[in-house]
């Protein structure tokens, strides 16, 4: 998940926000001096051929003949050389698929036999290493106590990505556990996979968890991602890394298979960069399993999020605006006001709503609930497990016993508080359940009382430089927990960057109304277009 407030180190919390800033990346960069005459761009020169395609444009050259998945394939292996592993070293790939080249050539064979799966077909992917793949690669949360985890099965929407014909790639770093190890965690940082950079700017944070599958479909690597959120795990790598991310209703997607946090707030969600892109990948993988969420309606369900994109879909809508955002750091308010005026002027009413205030009196409530699933879950998904680990008890024995690999900058306090709570039957965690779900009444009633069509937001604050020493810290303007507590839709659209740094913009709705938020996300989207290529910068 993202850090948030209930997570994060406040002992900077006298420093402005710039002040704050400078002194991180003193720390990272070592002095002033040294981060003014690092600040023009990489030597890096970025020619890639596949530089901001679409999946479209891939399957078009494919049906062409231009292209092959294969020859498509190479060319993003030779990528993930040049930038993840070398170059600007974003490190963002945690491993590679050994049997990537080989799905490449199947897929070929069968578009010359004239089978075509769908949209997907042939189209690389890189996926969050806390998701299960029944393959060569190892599925670990980024822990190097989960090294040699290879799973006996696929996850359901591993299975459905398969099914659809997208080639599996690899599978990308995360925040380890999915940043619910610490209260002083850098986001982007495993103990197996290291330290993951931002591509804008290579001394700033990609933020977490899904940090990997940002900063890798930010940078090319591949056309589209998959990352898992339970609170800003896709929205803040997104927004951090000029992406386009979905987080669905909670159940939208299968959560078998996944390493979990938590059972009431956990999804995957795709990340790519454009609105249509990430509803393509939506609609592939939606559904399908109603032992994970038996309340799921699938004739409710939208089965093709790409029908209804409309570029003039904002005319005649009512949006909600957090107003409290229109304060604060005076770059990332002038971004927000800019794209009040853009709804306006594409036909959109805009209401100013305050949402934040009244969702976050539930933040400690969560966090409760956060860790008595996390151990709950982690312990069940362990038992049947092909790690050597089996139980929280045991990673926790573990990191012990391997301290300076495992924590070498933090510690495991959030791991060490789980493991010292109850099951699910404890009236501590059905009385916080019932708080933190409350934030659904809040949303509902604000959609109800104003008659709105969605409530609108800053996606999160501006990427915070990578600090080992303080871990991450708060730029201020997260709008993830409304939803996350929900279990409701949010998507995430580049709204524009401050010196460099991108900066998203979010629509949220009620269960279920993805089809909604996406489509004035897209109206958005074509009005602004926002989403640049990083630069690779070393630092500000």
């Amino acid at each position: 998940m993202q850090r948030r407030n209930f997570l994060r180190n406040t002992s900077l919390a006298g420093l402005t926000l710039t002040a704050l800033a400078n002194a991180e990346c003193k720390t990272h960069t070592g002095n002033k001096e040294k981060a003014t005459t690092n600040a023009a761009a990489t030597t890096f020169t970025d020619d890639f051929a596949l530089n901001e395609i679409t999946i479209d444009a891939l399957q078009q050259k494919m049906q062409s003949g231009i292209l092959t998945s294969r020859s498509i394939t190479e060319m993003y292996l030779k990528r993930i050389e040049a930038v993840d592993k070398n170059g600007p070293k974003i490190n963002s790939v945690i491993e590679i698929n050994p049997d990537a080249l080989a799905i490449a050539d199947a897929m070929d064979a069968e578009r010359k036999a004239g089978k075509i799966r769908g949209a997907l077909h042939g189209i690389p992917i890189l996926i969050k290493d806390n998701i299960n793949t029944h393959d060569k690669m190892m599925t670990t949360a980024g822990a190097s106590a989960m090294t040699g985890n290879m799973a006996s099965t696929d996850a359901i929407i591993v299975k459905k990505l398969r099914e659809a014909g997208a080639l599996l790639l690899g599978k990308t770093n995360l925040s380890e556990w999915a940043n619910f190890r610490s209260t002083r965690s850098m986001s982007g940082w495993s103990s197996r996979g290291g330290q993951t950079h931002n591509p804008y700017v290579l001394d700033r944070n990609p933020s977490g968890s899904s940090s990997g599958t940002g900063a890798a479909v930010s940078a090319n690597l591949c056309v589209i991602g998959i990352g898992t959120e339970t609170d800003g795990s896709i929205i803040a790598p997104s927004s951090h890394c000029g992406l386009v991310g979905i987080k669905p209703t909670v159940g939208l997607w299968s959560r078998n298979g996944i390493i979990p946090i938590s059972a009431t707030q956990d999804t995957a969600g795709p990340m790519a960069r454009t609105v249509r892109d990430a509803a393509i990948l939506l609609s592939a993988l939606s559904g399908g399993d109603s032992e994970d969420t038996p309340e799921m309606k699938e004739a409710k369900m939208e089965k093709d999020f790409t029908k209804n994109l409309n570029a003039g879909a904002l005319k005649g809508k009512r949006i909600g605006i957090e107003k409290s955002f229109l304060k604060g750091h005076e770059g990332v308010v002038a971004l927000y006001t800019q794209a009040i005026e853009v709804l306006k002027a594409q036909g959109a009413t805009v209401i100013e709503i305050e949402l934040v205030k009244l969702v976050r009196p539930l933040g400690d409530a969560e966090f409760e609930i956060l860790k008595y699933e996390f151990k709950d879950g982690v312990n069940k998904y362990l038992s049947t497990g092909n790690a050597k680990v089996k139980s929280l008890k045991d990673v926790i024995a573990f990191n012990k016993q391997n301290e300076a690999t495992a924590m070498p900058y933090f510690k495991q306090e959030i791991l060490e508080q789980c493991e010292a709570k109850g099951d699910l039957n404890t009236k501590a965690y059905k009385d916080a359940l019932q708080k933190s779900l409350g934030a659904k009444k809040i949303i509902d009633d604000i959609l109800k009382t104003n008659k709105l069509d969605a409530i609108a937001g800053t996606s999160v604050g501006l990427p915070g430089c990578i600090d080992p020493i303080n871990g991450d810290y708060d730029t201020g303007f997260s709008f993830t927990s409304p939803a996350a507590m929900a279990g409701y839709p949010h998507i995430t659209v580049p709204m524009g960057k401050v010196l460099e740094l991108p900066v998203g913009f979010s629509f949220i709705s009620t269960a279920w109304d993805e089809a909604k938020i996406i489509s004035l996300a897209y109206a958005f989207e074509q009005a602004t277009k926002k989403r640049e290529a990083p630069k690779f910068l070393k630092t500000l």
